[in-house]
Order: structure tokens, then C-alpha cells, then sequence
């Protein structure tokens, strides 16, 4: 009887620096078993083909609010709600409808925000006294400032919603019972915010949303969808970004010829991005938990079983060497870098233009300000926050 225990997932973070080196051998076959934090089993689907393929396949459902489906953790559903049905054709509806309120042109609109808010960071960075610790100074309130101007939420809250977001995204890091107090207090929070909007709406998202719920079309938005995707933009609009900034800035700084590289040349600002998104060095992918509802073959030639819990790995498609060259590698010069951070097709991420646009601010105008930042640190003394559904460097202490 084999005693084989499939190996932990998510990754262990070595080097720090750099993509797991766990990552670099598992594209031998198109999927693999993992342990997650729970002790429950799940198949990891790791090449770029297959990965790109199951985004959009029918076969397998975002519906895991199953008895046998695999838990991320035994203390957190995350992001399960027996109210939503996260598969077509109900996500069709619904994330069409959010798309209608999340376009390109509102978002177009913030970029002169988001470049104030990112000077006016760097003015108080530039007055503090050395070494700064970056998450707490730029890239944690960047975003949350640039959500709550988008979603419309109040200024003085973003301090008070960031803990309640802390807590929803625990996997191991918080008992159970902060957990729920966390998520419960969210859900209140954001019911008293949509309550506030609709007598008085604004400018801004949660109003739109709002006016896309209370419409007479079949197609709107019930008072708890309005509730859940409120809180879902909140939350993929805040912390995803603010993990990828400090963290994504961490690495680049690490590597001062690439620094002096963009400083030589701003157009570099974008591939730079897009490359530090490919590398996915803050995040797994324990979100894209799926269930198999029918066999699938995979490329193969294997087969994932019906019944099979599967997480899509979108940082082994991003080090796919069938499709990257040199994929371990970090290359802010690199090419048609169709990376699968953002995910694909109907469960494309609908922040990505947002997170893009907020990406580029924050790493050219750091880099402008500052041009010898550096670590304050060896990149070895950098903790992670692990234990969370974001697992970059909880301190990323600077200097210049």
C-alpha cells in the first residue's frame, strides 16, 4: 500500500526572490496532486494549454459548495455562497452586468487620482525618517485609496475595512472565530454602504451597481448579488494590487540592473509590469478551487476524473517553458507575455485594466522619485505573511 503524501500546496517560497523552485519540474505531466492547508487532496492542472483550456470548460464548475469537494481550509470557505451560482448561464448575467458599471472609461477617468494620491505617498515617504517600511507607507494605501474612490467608500473607513478584508482572507493565519467575526462584520459594513448610497448615490461604482439592481430589466441584480459582488470588487481590488506592488517592487529592487534599465528607459514601466505579474511572486492559485462535473481529458493524454477537485495553477502556466523562454526567469524586456495572472475568458478578472493602470503609476513614480532606492534589508530577513490568500512580504523596508 503506497504511503506517498502529494506535496504541500501552496509552495514553499524558496528562493524568496524568485517563482517557487517547486514549480520548475511540474510541467512532466498536466497535473499533479496537492495538499492543501486543510489536509484535503485537489489535482493542480500546471501547463499553460490546459490551464487556459479549463478556464472556459463547462465541465468544470465554480460551484463547490460540495460534501466532497476539497476545502482550502477547515476554518474558511472563503469566497463559497450557497446564494450565488458562480456558473453559466447565472455568471454570464451577473458579471455582465458588472462589467456595465466597471468600464474602461471610468476607469480611464481615475488615472489622474491615482497619480495624486501616488505624489502626495511619496511626499510623506520622501519626509519620514529611513528606513521605510513601503506596504504601510505606498502600496498598501494606494489601492485602498483608489477602491474607496472608485466603490465610493467613505475615507475615514479604509483603515476599519482593511482589517475586516484581513480576516475574510485568512486561510491559517486567524482562528475561526476572528474569521467570522471578520466576515461578518464586512457583510454588515457593506449593507450599511449600499443602505447610505441608495439614499444618496454618487459617482462611483456601489451607486452604478446600485442603479443596475433597482433597474426594471429581468436581468438585475438581487439584493444579495449586489451585496456579494460589492464586496468581491472591495476585496480583488484592494489587496491583490497591494500585495503586487510591495511585493512586486521588493523583486525588482533586488535586481538594481533592471532598475537602472527603466530609469534609462520609462517605456520599460509596462513589460516591467507585466513580467512582475507573470511571476506571480505574492500569490498561489488556492482561488481557482473547481469541481469536475465529467471526465476531462487533459493533454496529455490523462484524464481528470468527475468528482475531482482541481485548482487551476496559473503560476505554472506562467513558467510553461512551451510557452515562455527561459521561464524561471525574470526578463523586464520580454515579449508577447500572455501571462495567466488575470485568468482567462469568462473568468478574466474584470480589475485587470485597474490593477494594470495602478501598477504602472506606482512603479514609475517610485522609481522617479527615488531613484536609489534600494532594500534596507537582505531579501533573506524578508518575512511573508503566509497562512493567508495573499502570501507576499509583510515588511519591505526601504531606502534612498
Amino acid at each position: 500500500m503506497s504511503t506517498h503524501t502529494p506535496p504541500r500546496y501552496p509552495f514553499a517560497w524558496t528562493p524568496p526572490m524568485q517563482v517557487p523552485e517547486a514549480l520548475r519540474d511540474v510541467h512532466k505531466s498536466s497535473a499533479m496532486e496537492v495538499t492543501l492547508p486543510s489536509g484535503d487532496v485537489a489535482t493542480l492542472v500546471t501547463r499553460y494549454k490546459d490551464v487556459r483550456a479549463l478556464f472556459a470548460d463547462k465541465r468544470l464548475s465554480r460551484n463547490i459548495a460540495r460534501p466532497d469537494c476539497a476545502r482550502i481550509s477547515k476554518d474558511n470557505d472563503l469566497f463559497m455562497d450557497p446564494n450565488i451560482d458562480p456558473d453559466p448561464p447565472e455568471h454570464t448575467r451577473v458579471r455582465s452586468l458588472v462589467t456595465k458599471a466597471f468600464t474602461a472609461r471610468r476607469i480611464e477617468a481615475l488615472r489622474p487620482y491615482v497619480q495624486q494620491v501616488a505624489d502626495e505617498l511619496l511626499d510623506a515617504m520622501e519626509a519620514s525618517e529611513q528606513p521605510v517600511e513601503l506596504n504601510e507607507a505606498f502600496a498598501f494605501p494606494l489601492p485602498i485609496m483608489v477602491i474607496c474612490k472608485l466603490l465610493g467608500v467613505p475615507a475615514e473607513d479604509r483603515d476599519r475595512f482593511r482589517g475586516y478584508v484581513d480576516g475574510f482572507l485568512s486561510v491559517t493565519k486567524m482562528p475561526p472565530e476572528k474569521v467570522g467575526e471578520c466576515r461578518q462584520n464586512l457583510w454588515k459594513y457593506l449593507g450599511n454602504l449600499i443602505e447610505a448610497k441608495r439614499e444618496n448615490p454618487g459617482d462611483d461604482l456601489v451607486s452604478e451597481l446600485i442603479r443596475v439592481r433597482d433597474d426594471e430589466d429581468d436581468s438585475r441584480l438581487n439584493e444579495h448579488e449586489l451585496h456579494f459582488w460589492t464586496q468581491g470588487l472591495l476585496i480583488a481590488g484592494y489587496v491583490t494590487t497591494a500585495s503586487q506592488i510591495g511585493t512586486g517592487t521588493a523583486v525588482l529592487l533586488h535586481h538594481p540592473e533592471f532598475v537602472r534599465a527603466i530609469q534609462a528607459d520609462w517605456s520599460l514601466v509596462p513589460s516591467t509590469v507585466e513580467e512582475l505579474l507573470r511571476t506571480q511572486i505574492m500569490g498561489s492559485s488556492v482561488g481557482t478551487m473547481r469541481y469536475a462535473i465529467d471526465d476531462i481529458p487533459l493533454s496529455d493524454g490523462s484524464v481528470i476524473k468527475k468528482g475531482t477537485s482541481v485548482l487551476l495553477s496559473e503560476e505554472g502556466a506562467n513558467v510553461d517553458p512551451e510557452v515562455f523562454d527561459c521561464p524561471m526567469e525574470l526578463d523586464i524586456r520580454r515579449k508577447e507575455n500572455h501571462h495567466m495572472t488575470f485568468g482567462a475568458g469568462l473568468h478574466y478578472c474584470v480589475g485587470a485594466a485597474l490593477a494594470r493602470m495602478e501598477l504602472q503609476v506606482a512603479t514609475e513614480s517610485l522609481l522617479r522619485r527615488f531613484p536609489d532606492i534600494r532594500l534596507a534589508v537582505p531579501a533573506e530577513e524578508m518575512p511573508r505573511a503566509l497562512g493567508g490568500f495573499m502570501e507576499g512580504f509583510t515588511e519591505i523596508p526601504v531606502e534612498w
